[in-house]
This record gives structure tokens, C-alpha cells and sequence, in this order.
């Protein structure tokens, strides 16, 4: 009691306290994420233009589900980071430029990208404005994703109006006077002769010059624009992996070969033994591969070339009811029986025509037929080429309802198991020229079976696959190790610790903030995000687990977005270095003023080049721009004064100048410059747009 009444008298005091601490942490949490609630909200910041966090991630969910189960979230992100960037940036300079977009080039816009969409188009081929608002108020009634595709839709239009209409304002403005046409063509065609002398920079060697980190480091603040670089860090990582033991290979294979015989089990419902068929009686394949492997059943006719090779010819070979394995191939075990055996070609010609009708596969709306209308009419067309054969391509050109219609129906060549499944038997199960009506889920077609290969024995197999899994001993017993291997390496070397367990280490150099990838081991960004975390220093240790086992990793370097490094610049500033100090040795060791004379004194001798322009700055083969520029501004009969070039210190005495003749105009390759630049312009204007804006990048917070 005495303990409660001390704290009632205390009361406001401890609630002030409190209130302090929790001001304090809320403080804090502002300054160390530069303004909290921003940062939770906002993706990106550019040129002050805030990138909503929410909008972001649904623009990369979306994306990545257009590019296909196979993509993955960071190709996803970066696609739309570079199209937001790129969006905000040129929005900018729209508006400083005062431009928009109006309805007329905004329809223009809209009717080129649907040239194609037959949903829009009317009976002469042509896209239909009431096409256009039909689907418009469809879709706004009945489909609000739908709809906000299309309003989507057109703000891209939109946007690639206005882009188009930017960069041709600044082609527009990139007009080559004829003053610079007349400077292009002498830069082209003017040429020297002159001789020289060159003390090339092997002359001596590189150990006899030293180079310190000071002078590498002084170099580089010269040059910021030469060596700046984004956030950077290097790692370097051991990897545990979770392979099967040979007492797990040996395992899967046991358990594999069990398959082939029958089991005897106790049915619960019968109180009694079952006796379950095994591989090597089954009267159902297909059920019985579907329900015993880690593959499913797969009906199709296999050439000796889709085969695996390591087991090719002795399948082929097999005869019908044979049965082979197991057998090893990769990280799994095989069980094969062969079902059926015959000859058949391995490719097959064809061309159809296509009826679809409402509701058959990727049907566009406009497709309105009932199944008996299309099937109706495609009996129809199958009566008329039966009769006809040269009918064929103009009925598939007028009826067809795919893209092949534009080909007369012409589907190429096709290797087994390519079309579906209809498709294919009746063109690889009839000879060439057959004609017949082939139904699917896209609809009916009339078919005609082209030119086929000369038949090859195939087979037909029913295959139990079961994967080699490491067994729980096995990934118990890699966890231990990388486990023991990360404990000991917070006291030990690294390098010298993996040495000792035969482990491989792996550097990772120059790893960005948003980097998806590491090599050897894929997409892992939360190794990249710990590298870069705020609380990790060089020098750190992490475990990471994986797909196929454990990383066991370690931060080596990490700069902030700024110079790079000495270690990082060294192999392109220590050349420049080496020979800026060679050309200093080279000269106080020369002699002479004339050519001949510093032949002579550097043992070398007097070389001649004739026909030297501006435009191809080449001396024996190489470029010496530096070189060449001297000598045009040398008179002949006068000599330069030693040039540092790229192979070695110059001296030039120039012999000859050959103008080029004076033309009646220089429009020509003032138009040649103009056409020359124009390409370029709009990737090097964005580029400079780019580089000047200020972008404040949080993704790394997020992804």
C-alpha cells in the first residue's frame, strides 16, 4: 500500500517522463529515416515530384503479371522504375515547354494503335470511333478493371504524343548551318604530311615507376566527373549446399526400384490385405504414374532426339512392353516402360482454316457464331477445297479467323507434340495431302496435312520420374556445418577458415543498392538490402538460408554514392599515371632539337605519314588525336614541341598541308551532320535530363 501511494504522489512526474521518452523515440525514428511518414509512403522523389509507394507497387505487380510466370518482382521493378522516371522527368519539361496534347492527335494516337485490334474495326478494315465508345461504355458498366485499362491506355497515348512532339521540336532545332557543312568537309578531307619521332612509353619499364594510393587519390578528385559512382559494396560468401548423400542417391534408387513390384497393404474399409499392382503390371499407366511420380504422365510419341542422350540409344531400341531402369539422369531416377512402338515423320507441313465461335479459346468479342453456325460453315469450306485444292489459300484468307490467314492458312513446319493435341494426330497420323475437319478448343479446322519427313521410329512411354531428395540426416547435418563454419569465422580469417574446409569462396565485387542478382546464386535481395543496412559494417558476418542450402556471408567494402575508391580506380587511373610520369623521364632525357637529332639521341628512328586528316587521327595504326591536332596547327616546314600521346612522347615536323578543293556548297554534308545527329538526340537529352535531376531513391526500403 505504502508502494502505490508513493506512486500517486509521483504520478505526474513518471506521465511526464514517459511522454519525454516516447517524444524522444519518435524523434529519433524522424531524423534517422528522414521524415518517417514520407519515406513509408513514398517510393522515390524526383525533382520534388513524390512517387506514391501504394501506385508504385500495383504498376510492378501488374507488370510483372504481363511479362509471364517466368519474371520475377526486381525485372518487374526496374521496368517500371525506369518508365516512372523517365514519365516525371519529361513531364516537367513539358510543361516548361507549354505543351499538350489535343483530342485530334489524341484520337490519331489511339486509331493507329488499334489499326490491328479487329474489336474496333469496321467491315472496310478501318478503325470506327462508335466501335471505339461502344467498348468504352461496355466495359465502364460492366468491367471497372477493365475500364481502368483503357483510361491507362490513353494517358500512354498521351504520353507518347507528347513525347514525340518534344523530341521532334528539339530534331527541329538541331540544323546544321552550312558554315559548319563547310567546316565538317575540310575536317574530313583536309590532310597532312609530316614526319615525326616517337619515344614510345616502353621504353621504360613499369617497375621503375611508383605509384602511391596519394597520387591515385589526387587523380581521382580532379576527375570527379570521370569517377563517380552510386553506392557500392563488395562480399564475398561461402556456400553450404544441401546436396543428396551418396546414402541418399542410394536410398532414392532402392526406393525407385520397389516400384516395379506389387505391395500388399491393409484396407482399413475391408479389414483385410490389398494387393496394389507395381510398375511392371499396372493395368492403368497414366494413373499410375500420376499417382507414384514427381512428374506427370506425359502421352506423347518421343524420337531418339528428344530422348535424354545419356540413355537415347537404349530406349530407342526397346521394344514394345520392355521395361528399363531405374536409371539416373541428373538429380532424379527414371522408370520406363514402352507402351507402343511404330514409324512416323518427325515433322509435318500444314495449313488450316480456322472457324472459332463465341466462347472458344482467346475468341475476341467479335466472334458472335454459335458452335453449329461453325461448324456448319466449316464443313461448308471443307466440301469446297475436297473438290478443290486450289481454293485453299483464298478461302483461308477471307474465313480464317488467326493470324495465318494472311498466309493462306500456312501453319510452316511442326515437330510432334507442338499443336494440340487433335491438331497434331490428325496431321502426323495421316499422309501428306489429306483433308479434313479437325475440331479444338479454338474451334474447327479445316486441315490439309503438307509435305512430311521420312518416317523414324518413335516410341510411346509411360515414365516414373522421382527426384533424389537429401535425406533429413543430410540437411541437419549441413545446417551444423554452416552453422559451426559462421560461429568460428567471427573469430578467424575468413579466406583462411574456408581454405581449411575445402569451401570455396566466392567475391562478389561492385554489388549496387538495387542490384537483384548475385552471381552463383540468383536473385537474392536480402543479401544485397543487408549489405547495404545502416547497422551493417565491413567486416560482417550473416548466414542466409537459400533454395539448395545456406550462405554464409561477409561485407568486405561499402561506400556511400560518391568517388570511387582508390582500389576501384586504380586499374584505369594507374596506366594514366605510369605514363604521365614515363613522358616526364622520356623528356628530361632528350636531347636535340631537330628530329634527326633526337632520333639519334634516343635511338630510334625518323618516321614519314601521309594523307593524315582530322577525322582519322592515325599514326602507324594507332589513334593520336592529340598528336594530329598539333600538327594541323603547325605550318609546314615548322616542327611542334614534344607531345605526350598515347603510345609515347612526339615530336612532328610538318612537310606538306593538302587542302582540300573549295566546293560550290557544303549543303550536302551539312545535311549529313544534321541526319548524322538527329538519332542520337533524344537518348542524349534524356540522358543530361537524367543526370541534372535530383532523385531521392527509397526503393531499397521496400524491395
Amino acid at each position: 500500500m505504502a508502494i502505490l501511494n508513493s506512486i500517486r504522489k509521483r504520478g505526474i512526474f513518471l506521465i511526464l517522463i514517459i511522454a519525454l521518452a516516447l517524444f524522444a523515440f519518435i524523434l529519433s525514428d524522424v531524423l534517422t529515416k528522414g521524415g518517417g511518414t514520407k519515406v513509408q509512403d513514398t517510393i522515390a522523389t524526383i525533382n520534388g515530384t513524390d512517387i506514391s509507394r501504394q501506385s508504385f507497387m500495383e504498376e510492378v505487380e501488374a507488370t510483372q503479371r504481363n511479362m509471364g510466370p517466368n519474371s520475377n518482382t526486381s525485372q518487374a521493378m526496374n521496368m517500371v522504375w525506369d518508365r516512372e522516371l523517365r514519365r516525371v522527368i519529361l513531364e516537367e519539361q513539358y510543361e516548361k515547354a507549354g505543351l499538350s496534347v489535343e483530342k485530334a492527335q489524341l484520337d490519331d494516337a489511339l486509331k493507329s494503335s488499334l489499326a490491328n485490334n479487329p474489336t474496333f474495326l469496321n467491315e472496310a478494315g478501318q478503325v470506327d470511333d462508335g466501335k471505339i465508345q461502344e467498348y468504352i461504355a461496355s466495359i465502364k458498366a460492366s468491367s471497372p478493371e477493365m475500364y481502368q485499362q483503357w483510361i491507362n491506355f490513353e494517358q500512354n497515348a498521351a504520353q507518347g504524343v507528347l513525347q514525340r512532339t518534344y523530341f521532334n521540336m528539339i530534331k527541329g532545332g538541331l540544323r546544321t548551318t552550312v558554315a559548319e557543312g563547310e567546316q565538317e568537309y575540310h575536317f574530313q578531307n583536309d590532310n597532312l604530311n609530316f614526319s615525326y619521332v616517337l619515344i614510345p612509353y616502353s621504353k621504360i619499364a613499369d617497375a621503375d615507376i611508383k605509384i602511391t594510393d596519394d597520387e591515385i587519390k589526387k587523380y581521382i578528385a580532379a576527375h570527379p566527373n570521370d569517377y563517380e559512382v552510386d553506392a557500392q559494396a563488395d562480399i564475398q560468401y561461402v556456400f553450404f549446399s544441401e546436396e543428396p548423400s551418396e546414402a541418399d542417391i542410394a536410398e532414392a534408387q532402392t526406393e525407385t526400384s520397389a516400384l516395379l513390384n506389387s505391395k500388399v497393404e491393409f484396407n482399413q474399409d475391408t479389414k483385410s490385405n490389398d494387393t496394389i499392382p507395381g510398375f511392371s503390371n499396372t493395368k492403368d499407366y497414366e494413373e499410375y504414374v500420376n499417382a507414384n511420380s514427381d512428374v506427370p504422365y506425359f502421352d506423347s510419341w518421343m524420337f531418339k532426339s528428344q530422348l535424354p542422350p545419356t540413355v537415347a540409344d537404349t530406349l530407342i531400341n526397346l521394344n514394345e512392353g520392355d521395361i528399363y531402369g531405374p536409371f539416373k539422369v541428373d538429380n532424379a531416377f527414371y522408370l520406363t516402360k514402352v507402351l507402343e512402338t511404330k514409324r512416323m515423320p518427325d515433322s509435318a507441313d500444314s495449313k488450316h482454316i480456322l472457324i472459332r465461335y463465341a466462347g472458344t479459346m482467346r475468341a475476341p468479342e467479335t466472334i458472335t457464331r454459335t458452335k453449329e453456325e461453325a461448324q456448319k460453315l466449316a464443313d461448308s469450306l471443307l466440301g469446297v477445297v475436297k473438290k478443290d485444292k486450289t481454293k485453299f489459300a483464298e478461302l483461308a484468307s477471307e474465313f480464317s479467323d488467326d493470324g495465318s490467314s494472311q498466309n493462306g492458312g500456312d501453319l510452316g513446319t511442326s515437330t510432334p507434340g507442338r499443336m494440340v493435341p487433335p491438331f497434331d494426330k490428325f496431321i502426323f497420323n495421316n499422309p501428306t495431302g489429306t483433308i479434313g475437319l479437325v475440331e479444338t478448343d479454338f474451334g474447327f479446322h479445316v486441315v490439309e496435312v503438307g509435305k512430311q519427313s521420312e518416317p523414324k521410329k518413335a516410341i510411346r512411354l509411360a515414365t516414373v520420374v522421382k527426384n533424389i531428395e537429401p535425406s533429413k540426416k543430410t540437411t541437419d547435418d549441413v545446417f551444423f556445418r554452416a552453422s559451426k563454419f559462421e560461429v568460428a569465422v567471427k573469430d578467424g580469417d575468413f579466406s583462411e577458415l574456408a581454405k581449411s574446409q575445402n569451401l570455396e569462396v566466392k567475391p562478389v565485387n561492385n554489388l549496387g543498392k538495387m542490384e537483384a542478382n548475385i552471381p552463383g546464386l540468383g536473385a537474392n535481395r536480402p543479401i544485397v538490402n543487408w549489405a547495404f543496412n545502416e547497422d551493417t559494417k565491413v567486416g560482417d558476418i550473416k548466414r542466409f538460408s537459400v533454395p539448395e542450402g545456406y550462405v554464409i556471408a561477409q561485407l568486405t567494402r561499402k561506400n556511400e554514392k560518391g568517388l570511387m575508391s582508390v582500389a576501384q580506380a586504380s586499374p584505369t587511373v594507374k596506366p594514366i599515371l605510369l605514363n604521365e610520369k614515363k613522358a616526364e623521364k622520356i623528356r628530361e632525357s632528350i636531347k636535340g632539337n631537330t628530329l634527326e637529332e633526337i632520333a639519334q639521341n634516343q635511338n630510334v628512328s625518323v618516321q614519314n605519314v601521309t594523307g593524315v586528316t582530322m577525322a582519322n587521327p592515325m599514326i602507324a595504326g594507332s589513334l593520336e588525336p592529340k598528336v594530329v591536332g598539333a600538327a594541323f596547327g603547325t605550318k609546314p616546314g615548322e616542327s611542334t614541341g614534344l607531345i605526350n600521346g598515347r603510345n609515347g612522347v612526339y615530336k612532328v615536323k610538318v612537310t606538306a598541308f593538302n587542302p582540300a578543293p573549295k566546293m560550290e556548297s557544303y549543303v550536302n554534308y551539312a545535311n549529313q551532320l544534321s541526319t548524322k545527329n538527329a538519332p542520337a538526340s533524344q537518348s542524349a537529352v534524356y540522358n543530361a535530363l537524367k543526370k541534372k535531376a535530383e532523385i531521392e531513391d527509397n526503393r531499397a526500403t521496400f524491395y
